[in-house]
C-alpha cells in the first residue's frame, strides 16, 4: 500500500509571518490556490504560545494541503479591526479570498487537527489524516482475516507517516499479540509516546495484552467445564473457565460465566468477575454485540 501522500514541502514554504503590508498577497491572493490558516497572536498572549506550535504541527503534517500565516495583532491593528478580532488567539481559514472557518481560544491537539482536516476538505482536498485512517481500516481487515504479519507491516508504514497515530499504534500492538509476540507487544506499549499513551486504542491494546498473558496459563476447557458442572458455586473454576474460553476465542462464553459469578457472589475475590468483565469489554470494540449485551446484563444486576 502506497502511503506516500505527497512530497513534503519545506516548513518555510508552509508557515510564514505576515504583516499589514503583505496580508493581501500572503492570505487573500495565496488562498486562491490553497487554503490558508491565519493565526492571530501577540507576544503577551499565553494561550497563543500553546496554540501556535499545535497549529504548525498539524499544518506540517498535512504535507502541503494547507498553509499557515501568523500575524501579530499588536503590529496589525487595522487588519485585526477589519476582521473584528476581539480576543486572541483567534484563527481564521481563508479559501478563494474568503474566511471559511475559524475559532477562538486554545484547543486540544485533537481538535486542532480536526480543524485543519475540516479546512482541507472544505477546500476540496483530501487530508492526510483521512488517507491514513483508510490505511488503518485496511490493516484492521488484514488482522481480522488472520494476516497479522501483513497488518503489522501496514501499521508500521502508517506510523512512519504519523508516529502519533493512536489507531495505528494500537493496531501494531494487537498484531504482535496475534502473532504470539507478547514481549514485543508489551515493549511497544511501554514505549508509546506520552501524547497517545492514554488513547482508547492503546487502552484496548493494554486490555488485550492482559488477556493474552492470562491465556498463557489457561487450563483445559473440558476439565474446567466438568469442575463447574460438578459444583456450580466453584467460582474459581468458573473464573478459570472464562479465561480459557476467551483464550479459545469464545468471548461470549467467557462473559456469560463471569456474569454468572457476579450474579452468585458479586464480591467474590475482590469483585474479580466484574474487573475481568471490564477488561474484556475494553479489549473488544465498543459496538461489539458481546460488549453491548454484557454491559446491559451487568448493569441490570448492579442496579437491580
Amino acid at each position: 500500500m502506497d502511503l506516500n501522500l505527497s512530497a513534503a514541502a519545506p516548513d518555510a514554504d508552509l508557515i510564514k509571518d505576515t504583516s499589514e503590508a503583505t496580508f493581501m498577497a500572503d492570505v487573500v491572493e495565496a488562498s486562491q490556490n490553497i487554503p490558508i490558516i491565519v493565526d492571530f497572536w501577540a507576544p503577551w498572549c499565553g494561550p497563543c504560545k500553546t496554540l501556535g506550535p499545535q497549529l504548525e504541527a498539524a499544518v506540517v503534517a498535512a504535507k502541503g494541503a494547507v498553509k499557515m500565516v501568523k500575524i501579530n495583532v499588536d503590529e496589525a491593528q487595522r487588519i485585526a479591526g477589519q476582521l473584528q478580532i476581539q480576543s486572541i488567539p483567534t484563527v481564521y481559514a481563508f479559501h478563494k479570498g474568503q474566511p471559511i472557518d475559524g475559532f477562538q481560544g486554545a484547543l486540544p491537539q485533537s481538535e486542532v487537527q480536526a480543524f485543519v482536516d475540516r479546512v482541507i476538505k472544505a477546500a476540496g482536498g483530501e487530508s492526510p489524516t483521512d488517507t491514513l485512517n483508510d490505511a488503518v481500516e485496511a490493516a484492521e481487515e488484514m488482522l481480522a482475516e488472520g494476516s497479522a504479519a501483513d497488518a503489522a507491516q501496514t501499521f508500521a508504514a502508517i506510523l512512519g507517516e504519523d508516529p502519533m497515530h493512536a489507531g495505528a499504534y494500537g493496531g501494531m500492538v494487537r498484531a504482535h499479540i496475534a502473532m504470539g509476540e507478547l514481549d514485543q507487544a508489551e515493549g511497544l506499549l511501554n514505549g508509546a509516546p506520552i501524547e497517545i499513551s492514554k488513547a482508547p486504542e492503546l487502552e484496548a491494546a493494554h486490555a488485550q495484552l492482559e488477556l493474552a498473558r492470562q491465556a498463557e496459563g489457561a487450563g483445559p476447557v473440558a476439565e474446567l467445564q466438568a469442575a463447574v458442572e460438578a459444583d456450580e458455586d466453584d467460582h474459581q473454576a468458573r473464573f478459570d473457565l472464562a479465561q480459557a474460553l476467551y483464550a479459545k476465542g469464545d468471548a461470549e462464553g467467557a462473559v456469560g460465566h463471569l456474569l454468572e459469578i457476579f450474579r452468585r457472589d458479586r464480591t467474590w475475590n475482590d469483585e474479580a468477575a466484574k474487573k475481568q468483565l471490564f477488561t474484556i469489554f475494553d479489549a473488544l470494540k465498543p459496538n461489539d454485540p458481546v460488549v453491548l449485551n454484557g454491559r446491559r446484563k451487568l448493569s441490570s444486576m448492579i442496579f437491580a
